[in-house]
């Protein structure tokens, strides 16, 4: 028995269980799926790509796109202490403002927010009026920044956009490095931030290599979980709260396992309907991203990192090519001057980033494309089977609503603007996946042959549909949800700076709200 059961130790799950238990009258257990982050690939930052599809990664894939070409799309998820914060490309960006304000909830906006992210933040750069110094979550300058990451700035200024050394600062247009979750050239996940300077607290349980299967719900009230760990059935109860803190796949589906979701797809599968919540797993929103890729035969690249050399120094001065987090840097525009805020965010890598990042690099090259930060399209999570093991059914329908395409179309050519300049010339002499032209059929074919995510998903439920403003799942007490899919529209960025802010206010909230201990069912 436990005050608070928190189901999934990554981006939001860690942060709850270290802020909820430095109050030593209550007690925690944060329960994983996955097993502790000894990985040693996890701290190099460059070895993020070796945790795909490993023992790690929930490897995820949607089911066919209808409008890409009914491909199957690759969807990492860590699988393990950190969760996507431990395999992630560790960059730092908030989000915009208009984002939060966007959200429409009281309580969330992003003057509400900016004290949680500023709380949370140890920047490197000191403190000022958007960041924070001291918080838990290292954040640094990328320290490897390769001759073709410069370049392609240089080449995105040179195109008429202007520079910026701060996306999270007064405005979030224009083109630079990314500052990353990083320390000293490591890594910086939310389970080295938040969660090991907590785990000698005693009121503090973390239970690994446990996958939760459902929530009980008796009398209206969530009262603990039943997982199982090596083919034995664990039952933990919880005294106050269960907190689902699984990302926007697994929350929906843990939620649909437990009877909480829409009836007639919970009925149909057999599992007892507790809530009919209709929302549960609707409203998935994605970022694609659209990947262009030219060779060359300067030998910078990744392709080149993996010497002795550049082992020892890492080892000895945690710098060199294995501390990049390999997108070292981006920018963000408009595709059209009447907007408010950027929809795109430009990422790219000095690496051939093929397949979803599957792919094994052959050549020295540049990577680097859109990904589109507001889509219209909606997709959605459901039960492919009441198997509690059983993968979930995913379909992100990128693209299903046409100005989403004619964004993207408008992005390229963007991207291709980039590519004619100067700056970048030493690197795009041999185009390797590129549109066949800039015409819109070259550029919408394009789009629907080689778009991939880039692993943001969020929404799926979402403030004021299936949780309140407080973050409890309606029509059930006792239970909330904090992750990215209580947001109900997905960032203008790479939403794992948002995750932790939620989970720091979220850790308020439920502190805050001191409730009375509930006698349970035997």
């Amino acid at each position: 028995m436990y005050d608070y059961v928190i189901v999934g130790a990554g981006s939001a799950g860690c942060v709850l269980a270290a802020r909820l238990s430095e109050d030593p009258s209550v007690s925690v257990c944060l329960v994983e799926a996955g097993p502790a982050d000894k990985s040693p690939n996890i701290q190099v930052p460059a070895a993020f790509g070796k945790l795909l599809r490993t023992n790690l990664d929930w490897d995820y894939s949607t089911h066919e796109e209808p409008q890409l070409n009914r491909r199957r799309i690759y969807l990492p998820r860590g699988r393990v202490l950190g969760g996507t914060s431990s395999i992630n490309t560790m960059i730092y960006v908030r989000g915009n403002p208009q984002d939060f304000d966007g959200w429409g909830q009281p309580g969330w906006s992003y003057a509400d927010l900016l004290p949680y992210f500023i709380k949370s933040e140890d920047n490197e750069r000191g403190a000022s009026a958007h960041h924070g110094v001291g918080g838990p979550l290292a954040v640094s300058d990328n320290r490897a920044r390769n001759a073709m990451s410069t370049a392609f700035i240089d080449a995105a200024v040179e195109a008429g956009h202007p520079a910026n050394d701060d996306f999270n600062g007064d405005s979030q247009d224009g083109f630079g490095y990314f500052q990353l979750t990083q320390r000293d050239g490591s890594r910086a996940s939310t389970a080295t931030a938040y969660l090991h300077p907590a785990l000698s607290r005693p009121n503090l349980t973390v239970e690994t290599n446990l996958h939760v299967h459902r929530v009980l719900v008796e009398n209206g009230r969530a009262t603990g979980v039943v997982g199982e760990r090596l083919d034995e059935q664990v039952t933990i109860r919880a005294e106050r709260e269960v907190i689902l803190s699984g990302g926007a796949y697994n929350s929906p589906q843990l939620l649909m396992l437990s009877g909480i979701g829409p009836a007639p797809l919970l009925s149909a599968l057999g599992v007892p309907v507790v809530v009919d919540s209709p929302q549960v797993g609707q409203n998935l929103q994605d970022h694609a991203l659209i990947p262009l890729i030219y060779a060359h035969e300067h030998p910078i690249s990744m392709l080149a990192a993996a010497t002795p050399e550049n082992f020892e120094l890492y080892a000895n001065e945690r710098t060199g090519p294995l501390t990049s987090n390999g997108p070292e840097a981006g920018g963000f525009v408009r595709t059209r001057a009447d907007l408010a805020a950027p929809d795109v965010e430009f990422l790219c890598a000095p690496v051939m980033f093929a397949d979803s990042g599957l792919g094994t690099p052959t050549h020295h090259a540049l990577s680097y494309g859109p990904s589109m930060l507001s889509p219209i399209s909606r997709g959605s999570v459901s039960l492919a089977s009441d198997a509690p093991t059983a993968k979930p059914k995913i379909v992100h329908n990128y693209f299903a609503e046409e100005p989403d395409l004619d964004n993207a179309v408008a992005a390229l050519r963007i991207a291709l603007d980039i590519a004619r300049q100067d700056a970048l010339a030493p690197y795009t002499a041999t185009p390797f996946l590129v549109p066949d032209s800039d015409s819109d059929a070259d550029l919408r074919d394009f789009a629907r042959l080689y778009t991939h995510s880039i692993f943001h998903p969020s929404s799926t439920c979402a403030m004021g549909e299936v949780v309140d403003a407080e973050l409890r799942v309606m029509g059930v007490d006792g239970l909330r949800v904090v992750d990215a899919s209580v947001m109900p529209k997905v960032v203008r960025g790479n939403p794992n700076a948002a995750v932790i802010a939620v989970a720091e206010k979220a850790a308020d909230l439920i502190a805050d709200a001191l409730p009375q201990r509930v006698e349970t069912a035997a």
